[in-house]
């Protein structure tokens, strides 16, 4: 049986946005399957329309006059077992953190350095998302759309997907042209710690060693000790990518900034710490009416009541400028502004 999709209209978005920022949307309709996207491209395509999906990682600027698309389906299902390999299907719908509680306590590797990561796994592709050395890109083998033009499935192999540090294809050539509905993703029986990030080793070794369970809370209590929760003071995580500079400029900085935090980039580059560079700049706590930057991680921006979208942007591009003014360089958004 087909279910049909839920509809609504002049809808309030505060609840739909971690942000916690008072727009409204024309329309916002909730789908479930592919035929539901048929039904609802059928008549033809809006001329504005987007994925609004766990809205963790978007900003509302202005009321949205087109059709916000929110996919309900939460399906994980185990498709294949080979050796200690398994592969398993995840519909967009999921919390991404019920996906990580799911493979932890079936005993499953690959995503626990993930956890806590808010959002739903359909736009995991879409930010590859990351955490703590590992990124969504690691585990997804597959992705599965729908074409808006043309009504059909498309699945891409991860090799097509074009995954980079917070890329994909799906924010460039694909954007507006399909929508996730499913991924598919690789797990382990066999134990792969990777604890070489921050204070992780040192969190699962006073939990008792690298267990699933145990590298699973400890990721869970340094993300909650850093990051505030969006129930309680509405933010979108990491407000900034971390810039990655060419290695000149990399040592131009570290022979004026010893403590500078740095890691290689795969290219040759190096990936610089916005945070730190934030936080250089005296900057970590600061606040401007009812926008701040969070007291205990400074790529986080946060909403402390009441704020608009607008307001939001505006303090943004005063720290953007901040640090192009002190280090020379450039902190791009991670966030998606609407």
């Amino acid at each position: 049986m087909h279910i049909m999709i839920r509809e609504f209209h002049h809808i309030g978005l505060r609840d739909r946005n971690s942000f916690g920022v008072c727009q409204q949307a024309a329309r916002l309709v909730e789908f479930e399957t592919p035929d539901d996207l048929r039904d609802f491209f059928a008549p033809g395509i809006p001329d504005r329309w987007t994925v609004l999906a766990g809205g963790n990682n978007i900003l509302f600027t202005e009321d949205y006059d087109g059709v916000l698309l929110t996919p309900v389906a939460r399906a994980i299902t185990p498709l294949s077992e080979e050796g200690d390999t398994v592969r398993v299907r995840v519909e967009a719908g999921v919390e991404w953190d019920d996906l990580v509680a799911w493979a932890v306590d079936r005993g499953l590797w690959g995503i626990e350095n993930l956890s806590l990561i808010p959002g739903r796994a359909g736009a995991a592709p879409v930010q590859n998302i990351g955490a703590y050395g590992c990124e969504a890109k690691d585990a997804i083998r597959r992705v599965e759309t729908f074409c808006v033009e043309s009504g059909a499935l498309l699945t891409l192999d991860a090799a097509h997907c074009g995954f980079g540090y917070r890329e994909s294809v799906f924010k460039h050539m694909l954007k507006g042209r399909v929508i996730i509905t499913a991924i598919e993703i690789e797990l382990s029986r066999t134990p792969h710690p990777k604890l070489g990030y921050g204070d992780v080793e040192r969190e699962v070794a006073a939990r008792g060693g690298a267990t699933l369970h145990n590298i699973r809370e400890a990721i869970c209590a340094i993300r909650r000790a850093k990051l505030p929760d969006p129930a309680v003071l509405g933010n979108a995580g990491s407000f900034f990518k971390n810039p990655v500079v060419e290695a000149p400029v990399a040592g131009e900085l570290l022979a004026r900034y010893p403590d500078m935090p740095h890691y290689p980039a795969p290219d040759g580059r190096v990936k610089l710490a916005a945070g730190w560079l934030i936080d250089r700049c005296g900057l970590k706590g600061c606040r401007e009416g009812a926008v701040g930057v969070h007291e205990r991680q400074a790529l986080v921006l946060v909403n402390y009541g009441g704020a608009t979208g607008r307001e939001v942007i505006d303090f943004a591009r005063k720290i953007q400028a901040r640090v192009r003014e002190q280090f020379g360089i450039d902190i791009d958004t991670e966030v998606n502004i609407l």
